[in-house]
């Protein structure tokens, strides 16, 4: 039988939230930034990292490498100067899927790179397929030991890549390669998301020569060197998106969200507006949420950026539980995202799936119930439907939460939440 978390989160739902939540810094751009720091070995300080699981698992490889960091007041400092293994363990790499990353930076730095297949959230198959045949087209040797990815090349050469797919850790992974590989390197059908735009920046601020982030093609002419830089990460858009739709699951909530830069989520804020729920600017990146007294069905299709993101489309569902008439949401990019429907419907959620679709016909009441979050981003919708449903909601396998939402619990008790961490 399967062990649950030893923590969980109780929640008390029902109740209005009312104050102002600031976004933290994007996991999914810290995470690149951190195995970047190994392209030019020295010192680097990074402000607005997340403290979230998955961060300090990517520390923790870092230091194995022969890294030092160290968190100081408003900023995170990190000494490469010291590397001296190419090879990421197994215990730590099968924690974090983008322990791949590592293979990329150590590729570029050092010529080559041993990391396990890693592990992460189990919502499909994400081969790294893609990742290798990159490398190959820049002259690195692939191989597999035990389940152990080998790479390595006396000298990385650019070449034109072709992705089957615009996947957001490839196009990371090859980007810093080819920074550090002779002459230029094209990647076409490359991933345009945010994360992907910051990593080239931060790139280019090493003394790379970057064109065509956040288009199709990407152009890089490889460098000899590169040297440290200060890095800010930018403001997590997931977490953006999930407060919110926060603000508008229950008419009385009136949240502030402090930190957000609405050009990052144009797709869901176009389907928010269908849905009934309104982004009003307050300040400086500030913005209010409204919603009208009933929500209307809608459809939405996953896809790669600019397309709606598929790390929010179980917080969307939430929402379209409470929302009059039949919704549709297809899911085109991961396989196994619908698991967390099994735990909306025995809070009282009306949703069927065929295949890679959702059903979900409402308006249906929530109640409370134990659940189990299934992966990261599910988990946060079950806290979204617990803090909406009548009674007291138990929501297990937490630490999947905290892999990606900082402060998570600090920052829903700040809006008036009913919402307490138990260890049992």
């Amino acid at each position: 039988m399967e062990r649950l978390s030893e923590r969980r989160y109780v929640i008390k739902g029902g109740y209005p939230l009312k104050g102002v939540v600031e976004v933290s810094g994007a996991k999914n751009a810290a995470l690149p930034a951190i195995a970047a720091t190994l392209l030019a070995p020295g010192e680097y300080r990074l402000k607005r990292v997340p403290k979230v699981r998955d961060v300090f698992c990517m520390l923790k490889i870092l230091e194995f490498l022969g890294a030092r960091y160290s968190f100081e007041k408003d900023y995170l400092k990190v000494d490469t100067s010291g590397i001296n293994k190419v090879s990421v363990p197994y215990e730590l790499a099968t924690q974090i899927r983008a322990s791949i990353l590592f293979l990329g930076a150590l590729l570029g730095a050092k010529g080559e790179a041993e990391v396990p297949l890693p592990g992460g959230c189990a919502i499909g198959k994400r081969p790294v397929d893609l990742h290798l045949k990159g490398m190959e087209r820049l002259g690195a040797e692939i191989s597999l030991n035990h389940g152990n990815l080998k790479v390595k090349a006396s000298n990385l050469r650019g070449s034109e890549i072709v992705l089957d797919f615009p996947s957001v850790t490839a196009t990371e992974n090859l980007l810093m390669a080819a920074a550090l590989a002779e002459g230029e390197t094209v990647i076409k059908n490359a991933a345009k998301e945010p994360e992907v735009v910051f990593l080239a920046e931060v790139l280019k601020d090493m003394g790379a020569q970057i064109k065509g982030e956040g288009e199709d093609t990407l152009y890089i002419k490889g460098k000899k060197k590169l040297k440290p830089t200060d890095i800010e990460i930018i403001p997590d858009r997931i977490e953006a998106g999930t407060f919110l739709v926060l603000g508008g699951l229950l008419e009385e909530n009136e949240i502030e969200i402090k930190n957000l830069n609405l050009s990052y989520l144009e797709v869901p804020i176009s389907k928010l507006k269908e849905i009934g729920v309104y982004v009003e600017k307050v300040g400086k990146k500030s913005y209010s949420v409204k919603r009208e007294k009933v929500l209307r069905a809608t459809k939405m299709v996953t896809a790669p950026y600019p397309g709606f993101p598929t790390d929010l489309q179980p917080i969307f569902t939430v929402l379209l539980t409470q929302a009059q008439g039949m919704s549709l949401v297809v899911e085109n990019l991961f396989e196994n995202r619908f698991l967390y429907v099994f735990e909306l419907n025995r809070m009282g959620a009306n949703i069927k799936l065929e295949d890679r679709t959702a059903i979900i016909n409402g308006a249906t009441p929530l109640f409370g119930s134990p659940v189990k979050a299934t992966d990261l981003r599910a988990g946060a919708a079950l806290v979204l439907a617990g803090l909406c449903a009548e009674n007291t909601t138990t929501v297990y396998n937490v630490e999947l939460i905290e892999r990606g939402y900082e402060n998570f619990v600090e920052k829903l008790q700040g809006l008036g939440a009913k919402i307490e961490v138990e260890t049992v």
